[in-house]
């Protein structure tokens, strides 16, 4: 880790590049410790052992750090869920992509626990131009998913499957909170028999509803199956989440 013992400030461009990238580091593993909520630019500039006002001249805000992270985060999904749906057999495409969808997410907890809180937050305290690159890097990830479910989902069209990933992309964020409640409520869960519904796994129940949107989708095809609009021109996709 760069402390203020290394080179006290980034003057070359190469420092700048890597106080950048240990700042980015420093926000990711407290994050994925504390929750995305709890951490502030106070502990961020602590840990990588600058003051915040240091800190500042990398970053305009807190949000933007955080939502440089989603947009990565949300590249390495995309890339790591393409190839998965590629290896997907010739059984069960349906059972076998939502399952793929799922565990990408499960797989990634800093990615659920950040996506929820872009709308809420980050893009709210970020230019619009961060806001714009940030709006590119995830609607390319969402696309790229998109193109590789054609290859298992036939039957879906590109809306639906843009559709798709971005459903189970929210679903990811919201489900992500309630399966890693604080260790108080997670206590409570675990002894209460009342409760313990409460307190869900979440890679099965993303499954679920994966599979459930890929049937819903299926059987409204014959109503929708269709590539123009209802005067005859070219349907243009919707904007899609998140």
């Amino acid at each position: 880790m760069t402390t203020s013992s290394s080179f006290r400030r980034a003057r070359s461009p190469e420092h700048k590049a890597e106080r950048r990238e240990t700042i980015l580091s420093a926000a990711a593993r407290l994050a994925a410790r504390d929750g995305v909520r709890q951490v502030t630019l106070t502990d961020i500039a602590a840990a990588v052992g600058i003051h915040k006002s240091a800190l500042l001249r990398y970053f305009e805000t807190r949000e933007q750090i955080f939502l440089e992270l989603t947009g990565r985060a949300w590249t390495e999904w995309a890339a790591a869920t393409r190839l998965a749906l590629g290896e997907i057999g010739p059984d069960d495409l349906g059972d076998a992509t939502a399952d793929v969808l799922a565990r990408g997410f499960a797989a990634r907890p800093l990615l659920c626990d950040l996506i929820p809180h872009t709308a809420l937050n980050l893009e709210r305290h970020v230019s619009t131009q961060g806001v714009r690159a940030y709006k590119l890097t995830s609607l390319a990830a969402v696309e790229a998913v998109a193109a590789a479910l054609q290859g298992p989902l036939p039957d879906l069209s590109a809306e639906d499957r843009r559709q798709l990933v971005s459903t189970t992309a929210l679903l990811a964020g919201a489900m992500y909170q309630i399966a890693t409640p604080p260790p108080p409520l997670a206590e409570l869960y675990a002894t209460d028999p009342d409760l313990g519904h409460a307190l869900l796994d979440l890679e099965p129940r993303l499954a679920q509803a994966a599979r459930v949107a890929i049937a819903g989708m299926r059987a409204l095809r014959p109503a929708s199956d269709s590539s123009l609009s209802s005067s005859g021109a070219p349907r243009r996709p919707r904007p899609t989440l998140p």
